[in-house]
Formats: C-alpha cells, structure tokens, sequence
C-alpha cells in the first residue's frame, strides 16, 4: 500500500527542512534535532489530561535514574501500572520526546504510568540502558500498591524501547514476577537478523538503514565479542514460552517491520498469547505522529484499545 498521504506530506516537509541524517553527525546532535521534532514543535493542546505528572527518581543500574509518573484521570478506585521505555535507537530520546506516547496510554489504557529515562549509548553502551529499565521495573513491581493500587502490572515501549520492553518480559517471567501483558510497538528484536523489509524500506520512510546501523554500532560500542544473537540484545533468540500476553504491532513501510512480525510469530508458536497488527501504509515512529496523520492517530486508538484489555482482565 502507498505511504498514508498525510505522512508523505510530513516527511517532505522533514525533507525541505534540510537537516543532516542522524548517522552524519554527533549523539549529541541526533538528541537536538529528534528533540526539536518531538518536543519543540508539538503543540501542547494535542497532551491528553492528566490527575498528575509527578518527576521522580527510580533505581538505576549504576545509580538513580530520572522517571515519570503519569496518573490519569479516572473513577477507578485501582489502576493497572505499566513500566514505559521510550525509543530512539539506543541513543537519542528521553522522558519529554515520549511525553505524549506516556499520556496516551495512561488515559486510553487507564493506567499509571511509569516513564524510564535510562541510560544511553555510545556514553553508556550495552547493557547499561537494560540494567536501568531492569532495576527500574523491579521498583515498579514491589511498588503497585503505591503506583496504580491493584497487582497488574505491563511493560510497554516503542523501537529500542520496544526491545528493552521484550527482554525485561523475559527477566521478570524468569524471576518469577507476573505481568499482565506486554506492549511492543515496532519493537527491534533480532540483531543477528536479516529481513525483506530492511532493504524495501530502507530509504525514504523517516527511518533508514543505514540509521539503523548507526544506532546498532553505538549501543554495542566496543565490545567486538558480542553474540548479536544475546537475548538480552535480540529477545527474538531467547526462551520464550510461559511469557505475558503480548500486543505487537509494526508498520508496513517500517525497516523493522520484519522484526516484529517474527517476534509475533516466534511468540504465537511458544503458546503466548498475542493480538499483532501491521498497519498499511504507516512508518516508524507514528505512535508520535498522530497530529499530522488520521491514519497513525487511528492506529494508536486501535492499539491501545487492544492493550487496555490485558491490564484489565
């Protein structure tokens, strides 16, 4: 299917703007520009209410982390709580850039919500942003009692956070800690993997392979002796029966569309439960593209609505 007519006409309005690609240039510089795209020209009107935001501090795997609370407004007298890791390839992202991912799950799932700002390569290379969520999450789940009040918990995140959102599922099955399911929005899951849709969608869809292996290199920095095929790097390659139900959806015109098709497969012949969608005609990152798409606004709608019913069974 052709690109959404609404998302073509952001990505030439991206395209005449004239900004270098994120592989040519800093860390530092990829964070300022996905900053100004995600934050600086959003308009504010467009952020769904909130009961509260409250800043905090969560465990980190080194030391303290930055976090967000979201509560949302509701006549629930509990709320689930789902732990959110947000995207940006290992490397640019932050709790501001998915201020709207975190406060559309919040009110359309009624949750509290949890935001992570973990570490990031090429400063913190793998495992140091894992070590964050997975310390984290762990807080968030001797804390649902205080956090949304009832006992079901999920993890949800988009791309790379998607992929941190997989493998913290497989830890915390592992450890014996229950979750009521699992959001995976066009997760990364097989870094050891070769796809269709890595060279179909290669060029000209907002995110591109050769960015894709930009961000690869920086999260992995020098450890040459790195099995791509880790679990903790690609879950697609980790055990992955007894694990939470799981929503995944991915985009038609998305490099990393294939991967989280396969996770879906890989996760339906495990005897997971999973409700997958791919959205035609839509592109990486639309779950923050809403305002300028009918079509990704609507997507996001239906995804929610399919993770609402896992965290309130």
């Amino acid at each position: 299917m052709p690109i959404d007519p609404q998302l073509a006409t952001l990505l030439t309005f991206l395209e005449q703007a004239g900004t270098p690609p994120m592989h040519e240039g800093t860390a530092d510089e990829a964070r300022a520009g996905f900053r100004t795209l995600a934050v600086d020209l959003r308009d504010p009107s467009v952020l769904p209410e909130m009961a509260s935001v409250e800043e905090v501090r969560l465990p980190g795997g080194a030391a303290a982390r930055p976090g967000r609370v979201y509560r949302p407004v509701s006549d629930l007298d509990r709320l689930p709580t789902v732990a959110f890791f947000h995207g940006g390839g290992f490397v640019i992202g932050d709790l501001d850039t998915h201020d709207l991912t975190c406060r559309l799950i919040a009110a359309r799932c009624e949750a509290v919500v949890v935001s992570v700002d973990y570490r990031l390569a090429p400063e913190h290379p793998f495992p140091a942003g894992l070590e964050d969520v997975l310390a984290a999450s762990h807080w968030v789940h001797d804390h649902l009692a205080d956090l949304g009040g009832s006992e079901a918990m999920g993890v949800a995140g988009d791309s790379a956070g998607g992929n941190l959102a997989a493998v913290t599922a497989q830890v915390l099955r592992d450890e014996g800690r229950a979750l009521a399911g699992q959001l995976l929005i066009y997760p990364v899951t097989d870094s050891a993997g070769s796809y269709p849709s890595h060279s179909e969608n290669a060029e000209g869809y907002f995110l591109d392979a050769a960015t894709m292996a930009w961000f690869g290199a920086q999260y992995v920095g020098d450890a040459t002796d790195l099995d791509p095929a880790d679990p903790r790097l690609s879950p697609l390659h980790g055990k992955l029966d007894g694990l939470a139900p799981a929503v995944v959806v991915t985009a038609e015109l998305d490099p990393l569309r294939d991967d989280g098709n396969a996770y879906a497969r890989a996760l339906e012949a495990a005897g997971v439960p999973v409700q997958h969608e791919v959205f035609p005609g839509l592109i990486h990152g639309f779950v923050d593209m809403g305002r300028h798409s009918e079509a990704a606004d609507k997507a996001v709608e239906d995804t929610l609505a399919l993770f609402r019913p896992l965290l309130h069974p």
